[in-house]
């Protein structure tokens, strides 16, 4: 691709990636990069962070991503736990039931329950965290154009001191469903309506309801209705459904006062304030591809999901963070690790956006599917990767590719430690048990992330048939890239 020179003549700033859009996924990669050292730019084309609830829960996998990048206490601190829904036939109190199924600790997985935090919290401790690691937003700037070439990315943005060019070695959109950075590439994205029937999501301040329970009106008449009181807030989360596909929902703070009057058992009056709302339609899609060359996208640029099941927001921090590591240890843009990027994810992302879609047309039907161990995405694995190495029979329960368990461990000098200690860092971790015999041979890309090696001479029971006798190498990203 040619590249006009008085683009270059006028670049103003260089940075080694450039990443477009401070929602969830912006952030995290924003936060590994920082904490790598890898030199970036983060921009965001509004003047603040999103304003409102939408995602609010976050995954046991993703509550692991943020105990590696070292927010989890405060993210633990700032959420809690899922309500029991409340079902309510008119101003009748009736059944209640938990939405998000009750799960009880397991050996091997520290965050054994999703946490409900709403999105504009999880931003603001994402923001918060990538500060401390001395980097920050650029608010209110537009990318306007993207020029890749062989040499990297020559990106145009419009901000607050008009317009300038910014050279970059690769670029991220993370920019959200209508990502400019996936129009600028030119790549399609299919999917598909799940619902044609309009919904409005909003925060909402009120009285009249207990904070102890997901209160919903699923028969009301016009289309159900829920209220959601959001941990760590005094703040309720409107979700309404209409039943007519050609309804026009009013988002306005009238609008949503006359819904919530009309559908639930409070009055207009009882909705103190509006502080956000927004009409969608449910539907999915994927990206074609994930990567063009020096660019790539991730979160919802890439892929969109319906709300059911709080995968959306947590998949895109995954793709961050499954990003994020390869981008700091590649050798240059034709290193084949960062072609596992869209490998790894785009399936993982399909499947995803399949889960989704179930649980959505289950409730449209009138079931309720339990939130569960599927959604929890702590079995997500990359066997499949170009990553992965298995070297003879597996040694305990564990495959190259899985999820590495966490475990307290002693080392032979009597140390007590645990592997998710171990393996918090921008670090690649080898784990030796029980004198097992060293791997035949180490990826490159350990060279450019650095390597701990722990020997472990006892363990507890669980991560004795995890790992059993063998000898593992732990990625960035907390998943086995090689056992042996």
């Amino acid at each position: 691709m040619l590249v006009d020179m008085s683009e270059l003549n006028d670049v103003k700033e260089r940075a080694r990636v450039l990443v477009a859009g401070a929602g969830p996924t912006g952030l995290t990669l924003a936060c590994d990069l920082a904490r790598r050292g890898v030199p970036h730019l983060l921009i965001e084309a509004q003047d603040e962070l999103f304003p409102g609830a939408r995602g609010k829960g976050l995954q046991p996998r993703t509550l692991e991503v943020f105990d590696d990048l070292g927010l989890v206490d405060a993210v633990l601190a700032a959420g809690g736990r899922y309500p029991r829904v409340l079902d309510w036939e008119g101003a009748v109190r009736g059944e209640t039931f938990d939405l998000v199924e009750p799960m009880p600790p397991r050996p091997g997985v520290p965050h054994h329950e999703s946490l409900m935090l709403p999105q504009w919290r999880t931003q603001r401790l994402l923001l918060d965290r990538l500060r401390e690691l001395g980097g920050d937003v650029r608010f209110g700037t537009r990318l306007t154009g993207l020029t890749p070439d062989a040499e990297g990315v020559t990106v145009r943005l419009t901000g607050p001191e008009g317009e300038f060019t910014v050279r970059a070695g690769y670029a991220v959109g993370a920019d959200g469903g209508r990502s400019a950075v996936r129009k600028q590439l030119g790549i399609g994205m299919e999917g598909e309506t799940v619902d044609p029937r309009p919904m409005i999501v909003a925060d909402v301040r009120l009285t009249g309801l207990d904070r102890e329970h997901w209160h919903a009106w699923r028969k009301a008449e016009g289309g159900g209705a829920t209220l959601c009181p959001l941990r760590g807030t005094g703040d309720f989360q409107l979700q309404a459904q209409y039943d007519d596909p050609d309804a026009r929902p009013d988002t306005s703070p009238e609008g949503i006062r006359a819904l919530i009057g009309a559908r639930t058992v409070l009055d207009a009056a009882d909705v103190h304030e509006v502080l956000w709302a927004s009409e969608f339609r449910a539907r999915t899609a994927l990206a074609e591809r994930f990567r063009d060359g020096r660019v790539f996208l991730a979160g919802d640029a890439a892929h969109l999901h319906s709300p059911a099941g709080g995968q959306g927001l947590n998949t895109g921090i995954q793709d961050a963070y499954n990003l994020g590591w390869k981008l700091a240890a590649a050798d240059g843009p034709q290193d084949p690790l960062l072609d596992t990027y869209e490998a790894e994810r785009l399936p993982l992302a399909a499947d995803v956006l399949g889960l989704s879609t179930r649980i959505h047309r289950a409730t449209v039907a009138g079931r309720v599917l339990q939130r569960g161990r599927d959604t929890q995405q702590l079995d997500l694995h990359y066997r499949d990767s170009a990553l992965t190495r298995q070297h003879g029979a597996p040694a305990g329960e564990l495959r190259a590719g899985d999820r590495a368990p966490d475990a307290r461990c002693t080392a032979p000098d009597g140390t007590v430690f645990r592997l998710f200690d171990a393996f918090r860092g921008p670090h690649c971790t080898l784990l030796t048990f029980g004198g097992a015999p060293p791997l035949p041979a180490l990826p490159s890309y350990t060279r450019a992330t650095g390597l701990r090696h722990c020997v472990v001479a006892a363990t507890e029971p669980h991560a004795e048939g995890a790992y059993g006798t063998g000898t593992y190498l732990v990625r960035p990203d907390g998943y086995v890239a090689v056992a042996g």
